[in-house]
């Protein structure tokens, strides 16, 4: 009878996995074929099996054996990787690394701002027994559940790994490093106990979480399940590569994603320093691209407090503690509660937004718990009613009427430079800009290089305010050029977006982006 399948922690198919089933009856043998299935003589009720192939984790299940509902292992290779737990956090709070790993290996703590500066080194690790660094995650669909990495094998306090946070807010790593040069990094938030600035700074840690397909589903990869099956070969299998007419969101419901999983696209490799080129297809919109901010803020003198965007929707950023809130490069997805809360700021409280980035606001998520959401990205069908302007607007407004301007499809996957709509508006003070010049032609953004406008871009919409005010445009083809645009409530707050993605990965190779976003930064902080 048809067992199960196994897979790996991509959810591709596994095949001559050794699998032992012992049960009441006796102990049965088997191997996983080509796509992963596996079939033995066993009889349904619990099982004790054990799964072992080189290269990957062997691991013992508990399982219940059943007809027609077969079971799914999920095996972890022999890699290097890691993720803090909680990942955000505030200062003088603790988190637990959870590392994966097949051999020794080194952990070191740094901060990642204008500098990459060492902190301090937290130590080696083997845990004495042999490859005893090597997590179990669960079986099934981790994505919803989280990979629960160290709840086996950690019952003694001793081996708990906790690391208190610095007293400095910012962006800070952890550096793995194992005896035979393996080399992974991964984020961790660190929030001030209590404000120390004027200005706070998001890190868009839900748009981390949807782009991240660790696991097998991501908010692109399979958004509202898994298969049935894992796959095999991507491009024979994978509707988005199969299917002419494939339509990324058409499901009326999609399953939570956890944010109880480590993040591969955030890695930022050892050597590499602030004003580097962003290098993959990745990292160029996540972590790697914000720290590009974040390091310019601090070579400019523009002090900050970091926060995440979890943090804000669950009560552990007060706006009215701030005169500026930045958020930057794909904010992509956000709750209902936190784009109500920062309008209310705006419009009401005299609060000044700086939206540095593209596509930003564009749908609504749902904490289930604070480990896990749902994102609610609907049927692409109701996308293309030429009255919803974004998902969000689907389900509450478009995102316009905060941030002047709304992500559409022109341009995508394009970057180029702007150019100078209104040059005698005080944003371009000290620019000697022109109308018609060209600015942001530089770029560390290598994914879709080409300019400060691009990857994906915003623009002016009919939600826009009726004082929303055009000053320069992307030259991307097809009129798809990110417009940056402010606009001035009448309760004293302010909003300077720039729609682009790209933006930030040339603030500090551009000297016009560079000198714009301080001009606005300057002027918020006056007013």
């Amino acid at each position: 009878m048809l067992v199960g399948y196994v897979s790996d922690e991509r959810y591709i198919a596994l095949s001559d996995v050794q699998l032992e089933f012992v049960n009441d009856s006796g102990a049965v043998a088997a191997r996983s074929r080509a796509s992963g299935a596996v079939y033995a003589d066993v009889k349904p009720g619990p099982c004790r099996v054990t799964l072992a192939r080189e290269g990957f984790g062997c691991k013992i299940v508990q399982m219940e054996v059943e007809e027609d509902k077969p079971y799914h292992f999920r095996l972890l290779s022999d890699c290097l990787l890691g993720y803090m737990w909680p990942r955000c956090v505030k200062s003088g709070e603790k988190s637990e690394f959870r590392v994966h790993s097949a051999e020794a290996y080194k952990l070191e703590l740094w901060r990642y701002g204008w500098e990459k500066a060492f902190v301090r080194t937290i130590g080696w690790y083997d845990e004495h027994g042999p490859r005893a660094t090597v997590q179990l995650s669960p079986d099934g669909d981790y994505t919803q559940t989280g990979v629960q990495w160290n709840k086996f094998g950690y019952t003694s306090p001793r081996h708990k790994q906790y690391v208190e946070a610095p007293g400095q807010s910012g962006l800070y790593y952890l550096h793995a490093k194992t005896e035979s040069g393996g080399f992974f990094s991964f984020p961790w938030v660190v929030a001030p106990a209590a404000p120390t600035a004027k200005i706070a700074v998001l890190a868009s840690d839900i748009t981390w979480c949807t782009y991240n397909n660790f696991g097998g589903r991501s908010n692109y990869i399979h958004p509202d399940r898994l298969p049935p099956t894992p796959t095999i070969n991507a491009r024979l299998e994978l509707k988005r590569y199969t299917d002419p007419e494939h339509i990324n969101y058409d499901a009326e419901e999609y399953l939570p994603l956890s944010f109880d999983r480590p993040e591969p696209i955030n890695h930022v490799p050892e050597a590499v320093q602030v004003a580097d080129p962003i290098e993959g297809r990745a990292a160029c919109h996540v972590a790697p691209a914000e720290w590009r901010l974040l390091g310019w803020m601090e070579r400019e003198g523009f002090a900050y407090d970091f926060y995440s965007e979890t943090q804000f929707h669950f009560g552990k950023l007060n706006l009215d503690d701030y005169k500026i809130l930045v958020i930057s490069t794909h904010p992509e997805y956000w709750s209902r509660k936190m784009y109500l809360e920062l309008k209310s700021w705006v419009f009401e409280r005299g609060g000044r937004l700086l939206y540095l980035g593209g596509n930003g606001v564009n749908c609504e998520v749902e904490f289930l718990d604070e480990s896990t959401m749902v994102v609610h990205n609907g049927h692409r069908q109701q996308q293309r009613d030429e009255r919803f302007e974004s998902r969000l607007h689907m389900r509450l407004e478009s995102e316009a009427n905060l941030l002047g301007v709304v992500f559409t499809d022109s341009g995508i996957m394009t970057s180029a430079p702007y150019r100078v709509i209104d040059a005698s508006h005080w944003v371009f003070e000290g620019t000697d800009l022109k109308a018609g010049d060209l600015f942001g032609e530089k770029s560390l953004h290598m994914r879709v290089p080409g300019g400060a406008s691009g990857h994906e871009t915003d623009k002016i919409s009919a939600s826009s305010p009726g004082n929303v005010h055009l000053l320069a445009k992307g030259t991307n083809i097809d009129n798809g050029g990110a417009e940056i645009v402010i606009h001035e409530p009448e309760g004293g707050g302010a909003v300077f977006s720039v729609g682009s993605i790209t933006y930030p990965s040339s603030i500090l190779v551009d000297d016009a982006v560079s000198r714009i976003t301080a001009n606005v930064l300057r002027r918020f902080l006056e007013k």
